[in-house]
């Protein structure tokens, strides 16, 4: 069998092209885009998913090989990718920011511990939350609406047709302020609880100057904060759907922007 070099060009084109979004976005993800996984694996399972996938994606357009088009296609695609991925990863942030904020409040802020996934210190209380997340996200296929996402993009935003305009990129930008937002809402019955706490360590301060406050106050105060954040995990559930709720339409929002 003989093939022309215009056509391998083509069919190799047509697979790189998909697998450039695919590859970007889950080299962002978290659970799979995490310095815990290999790039080899990372790599190989978005080459897996692009084979999968390649039969049921919209027809691309023919495009020369090592043409200034064809780049501009390639930086269209990781763009994208990349774009998809990283509100997924503010999605998982949300959390983290609000064990960020209560720790602060009930004075574990230095408690700080290694975070293996992404490489930097978190306080304890956010790495609490983000493992609870982790696993909500698995239990409830998260990983498979990963994909259904991923694939949808190309049947929202083809490729050579659809790409992020300037409504797209005002939505990214909104994102971090989302993010504050919905990490203040996290932390915010914590917060409010241990301020309480504090007002009535003022008032025994004032009161009774000879009390030393400070020496039954931070510990008081860790673990108030801590049996409150225990007592606040019965709502998580439902903090986490709505949070969910929430990033999923901003992804489609974004999509139907692009």
């Amino acid at each position: 069998m003989e093939y022309a070099i215009p056509d391998l060009t083509q069919w190799v084109t047509r697979f790189l092209l998909p697998l450039f979004r695919i590859s970007s976005f889950f080299m962002v993800v978290p659970l799979i885009g995490t310095q815990l996984v290999p790039v080899r694996i990372r790599l190989g399972f978005s080459i897996a998913i692009t084979i999968v996938v390649l039969p049921l994606l919209p027809p691309q357009p023919s495009i020369d090989g090592l043409s200034l088009s064809l780049y501009v296609l390639i930086a269209q695609q990781l763009l994208i990718g990349f774009a998809l991925g990283f509100f997924v990863q503010v999605f998982f942030q949300v959390f983290v920011l609000g064990g960020q904020l209560i720790s602060s409040q009930m004075g574990l802020g230095f408690a700080s511990i290694s975070d293996p996934a992404n490489g930097v210190s978190v306080v304890v209380l956010s790495q609490f939350y983000l493992m609870t997340v982790m696993m909500l996200f698995l239990s409830m296929n998260g990983h498979a609406v990963l994909i259904d996402v991923i694939v949808d993009s190309f049947r929202i935003m083809p490729i050579g047709e659809g790409s992020l305009t300037s409504d797209s990129q005002w939505t990214i930008a909104a994102s971090g302020t989302w993010m504050f937002a919905g990490g203040l809402v996290i932390a915010l019955p914590a917060v409010v609880s241990i301020l309480i706490v504090n007002f009535a360590f003022g008032v025994m301060t004032k009161a009774a100057p000879q009390l030393n406050i400070f020496a039954i106050g931070f510990p008081f105060t860790m673990v108030f904060g801590i049996a409150i954040a225990w007592v606040s995990l019965e709502g998580f559930l439902g903090q986490y759907q709505r949070i969910a709720d929430e990033i999923l339409n901003m992804l489609a929002r974004l999509l139907v922007a692009g």
